[in-house]
């Protein structure tokens, strides 16, 4: 026994903070979680839980429609925001119940307030008891970044989408990354008038290429209305209630709801950090060595407070691994390679591995494509076309998978382990394909286009 009150102090209760935690008292660590807001972190009470939801609520929309395609007669069909809001209420309230139970049944001493530093091995909480403690995890992850201009009070961000009273009848979405296009998508599909709002050339920076081009013309067919090159420079509110939002190009838009999904910063604030010698990257987020650890040696930090993939299978397996190698005896490193993504637009991304043009820096590549209407969308009369896309490097190995459509998210975790066990393309092209599915394209493409 240390002559600490605790082995380990959490700080956050999200994916990688619950993780660590129970893990660590598992291993017989004496622990003590501290979260101010509600257990579960960004994750399961305001992203990608939630968020899912909206998306599945969102995508009724079309199906109701193609439902007479295939021989279904339906009556005049309606959407009850308050009912749906009600439900994923519900739901968010039993994963958050499961969470804290997660802690208790693991022996983890929980503190339901805000807590902060005073020195590398004592804690603080907000009614000003301290805590000694051998280690400290920092898990307390990020929040929407709200751009300075005038009038930036009327607007929203991704918090507040999920406890929206009333749906608004248009919207502007200020955003080109995978949250505001997801937003977009599930407002459209709502039945909002969607305009989106990107400052640069096209949205979703940081994808394949053909994903990118792929996904926004989907989208524009789908009715969202992209802006590319425009911004908001201020946002004022009119006679009659509704928001004015002036833009960089000149002119404004009268809107109903203006979403800002301009990015995420970490959650480092008044925590203590600097002033004890932790140090922080030029975005503000807690630079770690390999192991999460600080520049401190007592202090740790994991998920997405660290800024090294804000996702939240990576923060589990960041939490798993910290606890395994200071509690568990088993030195883990938390790989970020090859890390599978699903972005839930409409239609659906799934990706993993290398870009084409990541993939161009390093050497020659063989470029698999596909691009087809999947058998839903025929007898529904939708022109949207499925992407499947393969990068194929050096010793024909599959450098990167990427999928644009329905089910790709399912259909990239399984590639994923593939892809990570250093499949090539022959591997892919010797497997049978499972017929009639839109899968299928990734075992049958034989003619590379590049």
């Amino acid at each position: 026994m240390s002559g600490f009150d605790f082995d380990l102090f959490v700080i956050g209760a999200g994916s990688a903070g619950v993780r660590a935690a129970r893990v660590a008292a598992e291993h017989g660590a004496r622990v003590a979680v501290a979260e101010e807001y509600r257990y579960g972190g960004t994750c399961v009470i305001r992203g990608c839980v939630p968020k899912k939801l909206m998306v599945y609520a969102s995508g009724f929309s079309e199906m109701i429609e193609d439902a007479a395609a295939y021989g279904w007669n339906l009556g005049p069909a309606s959407f009850d925001w308050p009912r749906f809001l009600a439900a994923k209420d519900h739901e968010i309230a039993r994963l958050e119940g499961i969470y804290k139970s997660v802690l208790e049944r693991a022996g983890a001493e929980v503190f339901h307030q805000r807590a902060s530093l005073v020195d590398p091995h004592r804690v603080r909480i907000a009614d000003g008891r301290e805590f000694s403690t051998g280690h400290v995890l920092i898990a307390t992850g990020g929040a929407p970044f709200v751009p300075d201009i005038p009038g930036a009070e009327l607007g929203v961000t991704s918090n507040e989408m999920f406890e929206l009273s009333d749906l608004p009848r248009r919207a502007i979405v200020v955003g080109g990354g995978y949250i505001a296009c997801e937003f977009a998508g599930i407002l459209n599909g709502l039945g909002v008038e969607v305009t989106q709002l990107y400052r640069r050339e096209r949205i979703l920076r940081g994808f394949d290429e053909d994903v990118r081009v792929h996904v926004e013309e989907a989208m524009r067919a789908r009715g969202v209305d992209i802006w590319i090159g425009a911004d908001v420079t201020a946002l004022r509110r009119a006679e009659g209630g509704e928001i004015v939002a002036t833009l960089d190009q000149g002119g404004e838009i009268e809107t109903d709801l203006v979403l800002f999904a301009t990015g995420r910063r970490p959650n480092t604030g008044g925590l203590g950090l600097a002033e004890l010698g932790v140090r922080f990257r030029d975005d503000g987020a807690i630079a770690v060595d390999e192991w999460s650890q600080t520049a401190v040696p007592s202090i740790y930090a994991a998920g997405d407070v660290t800024g090294r993939a804000e996702l939240t299978p990576v923060a589990i397996r960041e939490g798993q691994a910290f606890a395994e190698t200071v509690f568990g005896g088993t030195p883990v490193r938390p790989e970020h390679v090859l890390i599978p993504t699903a972005v839930f637009t409409q239609p659906e991304i799934g990706t993993v591995g290398l870009t084409e043009a990541e993939a161009r820096g390093k050497g020659e590549v063989e470029i698999y494509r596909a691009a087809f209407r999947p058998m839903l969308n025929i007898l529904a009369g939708r022109d949207e076309k499925m992407l499947m896309k393969l990068v194929v490097g050096a010793g024909r190995r599959v450098l990167g998978c990427h999928i644009v459509g329905h089910g790709a998210g399912e259909m990239i975790q399984l590639a994923a382990v593939a892809i990570r066990m250093g499949a090539t393309k022959e591997d892919f092209d010797r497997t049978i394909a499972v017929h009639p599915t839109a899968a299928e394209e990734l075992v049958t493409m034989r003619t590379p286009v590049a």
